[in-house]
């Protein structure tokens, strides 16, 4: 294999915090690297210096080979030379960069760094807002590129597909697994099994330790007093009760050794860090919010027109009570337009009386303001401090950042919290517009869980298969103007 890039001496700080602290990192031709890690820990920034758009102090950089950069969504710029066939392919051949979509954006990005002849592609978050036909030509085309990736992603089919190193960033710190994403899963689970029996392990040495100590304490004070008492009556033996009497003080102060040899003991075991706890969230719904209509959502021969566009014809469906339902579908075939829909109660739309809706829309990464995390969190909610920072934490929420304002929080923070009010939220029926994009994918494991939980009803738009898999009772396709039950 043949060197590509070469880095020494990584260090990053923003705001006094250490974000990057690599020693040295390597990247071979024909490298499949996955870069996971949580929101705000530094996987866009060291791209960024890898690419050499950022350069920080005393970090050596070897770039052996042309580096191609698939950004972020709102990196995204036009450039002149593409490979129009792959454009095509991806379905971005007259765009205006004005009026793209999500989706559009991110394929001009994938068929830009496509064209270019470079060594090695260093891509951010490639699938988002692609379809499921998008992610899998993307696959395909990645599976034929003959360089070295590395890439950030939240899409776990995608990593399992596309990757065979996971990198994961953490502390600052980069720690390689062999293997796809599947792998990287087992081999942290692994890791947490094997924690957790040495955490169990440290516990009972320590306590055993403990009691030991203090047992040799309890005898040293026994002796000590019985000495005491001795030392108050008046010797009729002479030099023999003398001799009893250091006796007894050599037996005590070999105990308080022992005592003090055993903390010793208890020192020289360190610490172990404490496992990861997987804590389990339950929802609660008040009776007020209950719905008793075995169908909440109905759809009957609706219809919905765009200029000369036809996205649906005759097209009747119904929502199960309680039920997970998934949307899925192609770029602009309508999925959020239907969602659209039923918010509005549009003609052919029957949606229950008492059903109150809370949507999540697709764009909500853009949301900024002023307000309190916390106090953010509180409006319109019926549950308690403790209980919405167990919900903030199951979602990768720091409990530092409670008393923050949400305009200093990330996009991808923002998206956390917006999640986690709209599922504790005074709602029975909840609409989401890809609820996973932008998420890390710790935080959109914790999401499938709390999806999962929730105690009333949800409709929601995704591409991410292991998001449908794991979590949809019910999946719809729209294909060709008909809503299809595939599921």
């Amino acid at each position: 294999m043949e060197l590509i890039l070469k880095a020494k001496d990584i260090r990053v700080e923003f705001k006094g915090r250490d974000v990057l602290e690599i020693n040295e990192l390597e990247v071979y031709d024909y490298d499949r690297i996955g870069l996971v890690g949580a929101n705000g820990a530094g996987k866009s920034t060291l791209l960024k210096v890898l690419l050499g758009e950022l350069i920080p102090p005393g970090c050596k950089m070897n770039r052996l080979g042309e580096l191609a950069y698939i950004p972020q969504l709102d990196e995204v710029t036009l450039q002149e030379e593409k490979d129009f066939a792959l454009v095509g392919k991806l379905g971005v051949e007259q765009l205006n960069i004005q009026t793209m979509s999500g989706g559009e954006e991110t394929r001009l990005k994938i068929a830009q760094a496509l064209s270019a002849q470079v060594h090695g592609i260093l891509a951010d978050e490639p699938t988002s807002h692609l379809d499921r036909e998008g992610i899998d030509f993307l696959i395909g085309q990645l599976k034929y590129f003959t360089g070295a990736l590395l890439v950030i992603s939240h899409d776990r089919y995608f990593l399992d597909e596309i990757v065979d190193k996971i990198w994961e960033l953490k502390d600052g710190k980069i720690t390689e697994y062999w293997g796809n994403y599947s792998d990287y899963l087992r081999q942290k689970e692994e890791e947490r099994k094997s924690q957790a029996a040495q955490y169990e392990q440290f516990i009972t040495e320590r306590a055993r330790l403990e009691r030991a100590a203090e047992e040799k304490r309890k005898q040293a004070r026994k002796i000590e007093q019985k000495a005491k008492g001795a030392s108050k009556k008046k010797s009729t033996e002479g030099g023999g009760r003398l001799a009893h009497q250091k006796s007894i003080g050599s037996k005590g102060k070999k105990l308080h050794n022992a005592a003090k040899s055993l903390e010793h003991r208890i020192a020289a075991l360190g610490n172990v860090e404490t496992p990861e706890d997987i804590r389990r969230i339950r929802f609660r719904q008040s009776k007020a919010l209950e719905l008793h209509n075995p169908y909440p959502i109905v759809g009957t021969e609706i219809n919905k027109i765009f200029g000369d566009k036809v996205l649906f014809e005759n097209v009747s469906f119904q929502i199960p009570l309680g039920a997970k339902v998934a949307l899925t579908g192609g770029n602009g075939t309508g999925k959020t337009t239907l969602i659209q829909m039923i918010l509005n109660h549009e003609d052919g739309i029957s949606i229950s009386p008492k059903a109150k809706i809370g949507y999540f829309a697709q764009n909500s990464y853009k949301y900024n303001g002023n307000q309190k995390v916390l106090e953010f969190m509180q409006e319109d909610c019926d549950y308690n401090v403790s209980e919405i920072r167990s919900v903030l934490a199951s979602m990768g929420v720091k409990q530092n950042d409670i008393g923050k304002s949400l305009s200093v929080l990330s996009g991808g923070e923002i998206i956390k919290l917006l999640l986690a009010k709209m599922l504790m939220g005074r709602y029975n029926i909840l609409l989401m517009d890809e609820p996973s994009n932008f998420l890390d994918i710790p935080s959109l494991e914790a999401l499938e869980i709390l999806m999962k939980e929730y105690a009333g009803t949800i409709v929601f738009i995704t591409h991410d298969n292991r998001l449908l898999d794991n979590v949809a009772d019910v999946i719809y396709e729209i294909k060709d103007k008909k809503l299809n039950l595939v599921r």
